[in-house]
């Protein structure tokens, strides 16, 4: 289940444990909300994500251009190793901040 927190200035949105077919267009649904601030501060923090679809990574990349194109920041917290390894397979740790998890 999605859940979005507002932490001083920061909006953070936590994954929960999948992003798939099932469930990436209420995710998407979901995390509109935090998309419309000029400037935000923006968190993904995948701690509980275990599974993420080729639609989650559409979903990614939409939400980091909607960020970026309002003057926003955006990165990707607590990522587990596989979700990393799709991640920097796909290119995306190239162009967004994506910081792994702490063991």
């Amino acid at each position: 289940m999605t859940q979005i927190l507002k932490e001083g200035g920061k909006t953070i949105i936590k994954t929960g444990q999948r992003i798939d077919t099932m469930n990436a267009g209420q995710f998407e649904k979901d995390i509109e909300p935090a998309l419309t601030e000029a400037g935000v501060d923006l968190e993904m923090d995948c701690n509980e994500l275990t599974y993420m679809a080729s639609s989650g990574l559409r979903i990614i990349q939409k939400t980091m251009r909607s960020v970026m194109m309002k003057k926003g920041h955006f990165k990707m917290t607590n990522v587990s190793p596989e979700i990393y390894k799709v991640l920097a397979m796909t290119g995306f740790t190239k162009f967004m901040t994506v910081e792994q998890k702490q063991a």
